[in-house]
C-alpha cells in the first residue's frame, strides 16, 4: 500500500487559502471602485470636517 503525500495535500491547502484571500481581495477592490467608500476615507474626511 503506498503511504500519503502529506506535503502535496498541505501544499494542496496552502493555494487554496491564498486563492481564496485573492478573491476576498479583489472583490473589496471592486466594491471600492463602485464608490463605496472604505473606513479609510471616511477617517480622512471626518479629519478634514473637524479642521474646518
Amino acid at each position: 500500500m503506498a503511504k500519503p503525500n502529506y506535503s502535496f495535500e498541505k501544499r494542496k491547502k496552502e493555494l487554496d487559502r491564498q486563492k481564496k484571500k485573492d478573491e476576498k481581495k479583489a472583490r473589496k477592490g471592486e466594491q471600492n471602485a463602485d464608490g463605496t467608500e472604505s473606513t479609510e476615507d471616511a477617517d480622512e474626511s471626518e479629519t478634514v470636517v473637524e479642521e474646518a
